[in-house]
This record gives C-alpha cells, sequence and structure tokens, in this order.
C-alpha cells in the first residue's frame, strides 16, 4: 500500500514538474529578445491552435516588426488569432488595418472580407440596437464594391440579405410594441401606423408585407374607435381607406376577411359617432330654448309694476 502511494506521489510530481517546464519555457521565449525565435514560437503555438499563447507572443511582436518586410505575415497572423479567439471587435479593427496598409498584399482581399464577416458575426439579435447590423452591410458592400468578381462578394451578397432580414424584423417588431402600447395612450396607435409605413418604405420587399398592412388598417381603426366622437369620422373614414388598399393589394390574402371586418365595423363607427353628436346637439339646442325660455320668463317677472 505504502509502495502504491509513493509510486502515485513520485507520477504526480514528474507531471508537475513537466508542467512547471513547459511553462516556464514559454516565458523564457515571452522574455527573450531573440524576436526570429519568439516569432517561430507563435507561429508553432498559432498551428498547435493554442491561440491564447499565441496571441501573447504576437501582440509583442508586432510592435518589434514595426517597419520591418515581416510584419505583412506576422500582422495576418495577428488577426487571424485574435479572430480564432472570437474577438471579433479587435479581430475587425486589425484584418482592416492591415488591408489598408497592405492593398497589394496576397492577403488583403481576404482581411477585407474578413473585417466585414467579423461584423457580420458581431450582429445581435433583431431586439437589440443594430448599429452593428448597419456596419456589418456597408462592410460587406463595400468589399464587393472592391472586389465584385470575386468568390467572397456571393457569400457578402448572402450575409447582406441575412442582416437586412434581421433589420425587416427589427422594424416590424418596433412597429407592433407602437400597436400594443396603444392602451396606454391612444397616440401610440398613430405612431404604429406611422412606424409601420416606414418601415415598408425602408424594405418594399419585406417578407410581414400583408400583416403589416393589416396591422395599419387595425392601428387606424382603434386610433378612431378610441378617439372624441367629433374627431372619428374623419379617423375611421381613414381607416376604411387602408382597408381598402388592403383589399386591393392582397385580395388573395388569408387575412381578408379580418381586414372586411375592420372595414365594416369602421362603416359603423361613423354611423354611431354621427348618431351621438347629433343626439348631442339635439339636447343642446334643446337646453338652450330651455334657458331661453327660463331667462325670458324671468325678464317678464322684473318689469311687472307691483300694486300700490
Amino acid at each position: 500500500m505504502f509502495k502504491i502511494k509513493h509510486v502515485l506521489l513520485l507520477s504526480f510530481t514528474v507531471l508537475t514538474l513537466t508542467i512547471a517546464g513547459c511553462k516556464s519555457q514559454f516565458e523564457k521565449i515571452r522574455l527573450s529578445n531573440d524576436v526570429a525565435k519568439k516569432y517561430q514560437e507563435a507561429m508553432r503555438l498559432y498551428n498547435k491552435k493554442s491561440y491564447s499563447k499565441a496571441l501573447i507572443l504576437f501582440e509583442d511582436l508586432s510592435q518589434k516588426y514595426r517597419g520591418r518586410a515581416e510584419a505583412e505575415e506576422l500582422n495576418y497572423y495577428y488577426a487571424q488569432t485574435l479572430y480564432k479567439l472570437r474577438d471579433y471587435t479587435t479581430a475587425r479593427y486589425q484584418f482592416k488595418a492591415f488591408a489598408d496598409t497592405y492593398p497589394t498584399s496576397k492577403f488583403a482581399e481576404e482581411s477585407r472580407y474578413m473585417s466585414a464577416y467579423c461584423y457580420y458575426l458581431d450582429s445581435p439579435k433583431p431586439s437589440l440596437d443594430q448599429e452593428n447590423t448597419l456596419k456589418a452591410i456597408d462592410a460587406l458592400q463595400l468589399f464587393i464594391n472592391f472586389y465584385p468578381t470575386s468568390e467572397r462578394a456571393v457569400e457578402a451578397t448572402k450575409y447582406i440579405a441575412i442582416l437586412r432580414t434581421k433589420l425587416e424584423d427589427k422594424a416590424f417588431a418596433n412597429a407592433k410594441m407602437y400597436y400594443e402600447l396603444g392602451d396606454f395612450d391612444i397616440t401610440n396607435y398613430k405612431a404604429a401606423v406611422i412606424a409601420l409605413k416606414n418601415a415598408q418604405i425602408d424594405f418594399p420587399d419585406i417578407k410581414y408585407a400583408e400583416e403589416m398592412d393589416l396591422l395599419i388598417v387595425q392601428s387606424q381603426y382603434e386610433y378612431a374607435k378610441n378617439s372624441y366622437e367629433v374627431r372619428q369620422e374623419e379617423r375611421y373614414t381613414e381607416a376604411i381607406a387602408y382597408a381598402d388598399e388592403f383589399l386591393e393589394a392582397h385580395p388573395e390574402s388569408k387575412l381578408i376577411n379580418q381586414a372586411k371586418e375592420l372595414r365594416k365595423d369602421s362603416e359603423n363607427g361613423i354611423v354611431n359617432a354621427k348618431r351621438i353628436i347629433s343626439a348631442r346637439t339635439a339636447d343642446y339646442e334643446k337646453y338652450q330654448k330651455q334657458l331661453a325660455k327660463e331667462a325670458k320668463r324671468d325678464t317678464s317677472a322684473i318689469n311687472i309694476t307691483p300694486i300700490k
């Protein structure tokens, strides 16, 4: 039993010393002034996929190789290492810097593409701010402009389409949000109509066209329904116009019955609003006549000469 424990302890000690030896060897190279040896080790680690250690050496070498012929290849692999480590923000900067610094390099096209692709990878989900998505589209389009016949231009076009779809999702979600907030403030219904129309201008071929057109009708209807009666006729009339536009644009739509129902409800809303206004007007006129009658009676009473 003691012998077994002794063997295990010895094995653990050997393993610890081996690991410590490897670490000290890396540290020795990292602290070395032999840049050629350090670059050789950085490439060895890169090819071995030990990207974290390779990055440490590349970062140090990027300063020492500045202005030298070897800097071109070094900076390329430095950017690639950042990409492999999924630091897309820094990687895209380094790839762009490389392409701008070495425009005739054999790595220039790939680097400009990778810079744009890193923007694509950094594009957030539709519910978040889409600033990086817009920048990714611009960067990918710029790559296509630079290299229109490149095979990578086909990939760039595909990614632009994906990103545009994400922007469409965001635009539709924002418009729906305004509609859902209408219960708290009816002006949000009008804001929903405006947001939906703007989204359709920005994305003429948006995949949500039918849903958006129906939501425009629904939003305008709710806006009219929750308004004061004196404003309802005008706003219901606008809802009817939007419904007619929907029926004309989507005659085979599965949503057509909803559009027809909203149109009918809008017509009924106009009739009801007119009835209420008419009744209130009649009551007001009746009230004014009553006031006038009472005022006349009071005046007559005042003019009667008292008997002495």
